[in-house]
């Protein structure tokens, strides 16, 4: 029996491999000064590493994931950030190669939607003792995503925040760069049709949703990663304060955390907005309405904790 086969027991479902190639985005917060700790703990848990690719470019990241799937390697580990992980899941999609995650970012919304524990101990341990849960992407105009796509304040921060702040103040950094965004920020026009009908209202802020957490807050608590359709919810009306109250309602899971919000739901929604809007998607400004966002419906295989309840 080869490596790749054996791994942990799994009830109902395949095992997850013991094999693996780590693909590490070194240009991230944590990615450089962890490298070297997750190659030693990923071999001391179990997992046979049969290529590590330290990516200290950016621009070499998407290259150097295709070359580890064509290597028939059956499962991918990628440490980085939310954009470094969005921008990877598009080389394994119906593949038979799993995808596992290594949360070195700053917000780890999808990680965090996954269940899977922040800290490198502990995320390890996921890839090692864990199950494989097939799940959805979101697909905006053809690209692949993770957990979120966001139109309106989201963008203007994630464009522009100076990569030392993102660096060395993490989400504090994001908060104090997000105050200096919102003087700048003006409301928009939004029209979404989700081929029944066609809506119009004022908007701060649209999450086309995946997956439940963005910018590391649960903001759809509605969205599911395998049910097959995608939330667009919608921060109503032309009022920065409103948009404010949203998101810290939301933090602090408020009773009243829904009421500045409107959801639309389906499996292919059309966006457009006056003006047009960059859109940002995990973190990474990557197009412009008008926009079609999408499901790929269980399109991948990810690594998850043991405890979750298996998928349906």
């Amino acid at each position: 029996m080869s490596d790749a086969a054996v791994a942990s027991p799994l009830v109902g479902g395949k095992p997850v491999p013991k094999e693996a190639v780590l693909v590490v985005n070194a240009h991230s917060r944590k990615g450089r000064e962890l490298l070297r700790e997750a190659k030693e703990k990923l071999e001391a848990a179990g997992i046979r590493l049969s290529a590590v690719y330290p990516v200290r470019k950016p621009k070499d990241l998407i290259p150097t994931m295709r070359k580890a799937v064509a290597s028939g390697t059956p499962m991918v580990i990628v440490g980085g950030g939310d954009g470094s992980l969005s921008c990877t899941v598009d080389d394994v999609v119906d593949r038979d190669c799993v995808f596992a995650l290594l949360p070195l970012g700053t917000a780890n919304s999808f990680a965090r939607t996954l269940g899977i524990p922040l800290d490198l101990d502990g995320a390890i341990e996921t890839i090692a003792t864990g199950r494989r849960r097939r799940i959805d992407l979101g697909v905006l105009d053809g690209d692949y995503f993770a957990n979120c796509a966001a139109i309106g304040l989201s963008p203007l921060i994630g464009e522009g925040i100076p990569h030392k702040l993102k660096k060395y103040l993490g989400r504090v950094g994001y908060l104090v760069w997000a105050t200096w965004c919102l003087v700048r920020f003006r409301p928009f026009k939004l029209t979404i049709d989700d081929g029944r009908e066609t809506y119009s209202l004022w908007a701060t802020e649209v999450r086309l949703a995946n997956g439940g957490f963005h910018g590391g807050v649960e903001l759809v608590e509605t969205a599911e990663v395998d049910n097959g359709e995608i939330v667009a919810q919608v921060v109503m009306g032309r009022s920065k304060a409103r948009l404010i109250w949203d998101w810290f309602a939301k933090y602090w899971k408020l009773p009243t955390r829904e009421a500045t919000t409107q959801e639309f739901w389906g499996e292919r929604l059309r966006i457009d907005t006056k003006p047009r809007m960059k859109i940002s998607i995990d973190g990474e400004v990557l197009a412009k309405t008008p926009a079609t966002v999408a499901v790929a419906h269980k399109a991948i295989e990810v690594v998850v904790p043991q405890e979750q309840e298996a998928a349906g």
